[in-house]
């Protein structure tokens, strides 16, 4: 058998591998997966799982000027995580300088940036709307080069009153492609989150995934939005996800309270062969309970623990 014929072997059985028990079609994956065959990178069962931490996590601190961006990364030093997640709403400017300084002072931290996250909406039912987003979506990639990073988080966004589904898939579709023909050439990935809204199943993550057919896009799996349907709890939705996930952001509980058997999730990572950072977003406890001081070093303890016990590293 030839390396090449070797290799698609092992994508299908890989891809297949991750859906298993899903009810969700391998096709998608497998599109993804061919094109990471054909930029010849040798793909390993073995995961890699590291540690991150979302901006968004100090978004209190960091709305009201108690702490800067500056000071995230060096309180990333003091957690003892690999990479932070830069949430652009919390950048001082996008002027070239002072992006510069905060890739400069990551280096000399030695943190890695996972990547930006914007909040632009792809879903806008005004087709002149949808021109602007994809313009705000290429400058937060520009921003997204310009502090070295890798990924750019986007959302799909709400369904506007009057819109189907398939109407606002369909622009997702294409403004992902435009976005990843522009990111594509800076070597920067798109991850369109799982979030409230249209993209919070997986079969239309998938669906889009596989229309975009871009090895510049892929999602940014937050394993606690998604809804369960009448066949798909979440955790299946979780593990047909995982071989298109990006940066994947965490917390202990669904949205609806409901606690998450974490073990399950990460080992659904590990036997995909799954390398990413797994980034906490913390958002407070349910009910209430627990400040980010106590509740964030408590998650990043979890996620570290957990990356050790499923991971190569």
């Amino acid at each position: 058998m030839t390396n090449t014929m070797a290799r698609r072997a092992f994508l299908k059985t890989a891809a297949a591998g991750a859906l298993a028990g899903t009810g969700l079609s391998i096709a998608a994956p497998l599109a993804h997966a061919a094109h990471l065959e054909d930029a010849g990178t040798d793909l390993s069962r073995t995961p890699r799982l590291l540690v991150g931490c979302c901006a968004y996590s100090y978004r209190d601190a960091l709305t009201h000027g108690k702490m800067t961006l500056e000071e995230f990364i060096l309180k990333a030093v003091e957690l003892k995580v690999d990479a932070v997640d830069m949430t652009v709403y919390y950048l001082k400017s996008t002027d070239p300088g002072y992006l510069e300084n905060l890739r400069y002072l990551a280096y000399r931290s030695a943190v890695a940036f996972s990547g930006a996250a914007c909040g632009s909406s792809l879903v806008q039912a005004d087709e002149t709307r949808r021109a602007d987003v994809l313009g705000q979506i290429k400058g937060w990639i520009d921003v997204t080069d310009r502090l070295g990073a890798s990924h750019l988080r986007v959302f799909a966004g709400k369904l506007p009153d009057g819109v189907t589904l398939r109407q606002a898939t369909d622009w997702v579709v294409d403004g992902m492609k435009a976005a990843c023909d522009y990111a594509e050439p800076k070597g920067i990935m798109l991850g369109l989150e799982d979030h409230s809204g249209v993209s919070q199943g997986a079969d239309v993550c998938l669906e889009i995934m596989h229309r975009v057919n871009s090895p510049y896009a892929g999602i940014n799996l937050d394993i606690t939005h998604f809804i369960p349907s009448a066949t798909q709890d979440q955790y299946a939705q979780i593990a047909a996800c995982i071989p298109y996930a990006t940066v994947s952001h965490i917390r202990d509980h669904f949205d609806d309270g409901t606690p998450i058997d974490m073990d399950r999730v990460w080992k659904m990572y590990a036997d995909a062969g799954h390398k990413g950072y797994m980034s906490l977003e913390y958002e407070g406890e349910p009910g209430g309970g627990s400040a980010p001081e106590t509740g964030i070093p408590r998650g990043v303890a979890q996620i570290r623990e957990l990356c050790r016990k499923y991971s190569s590293v």
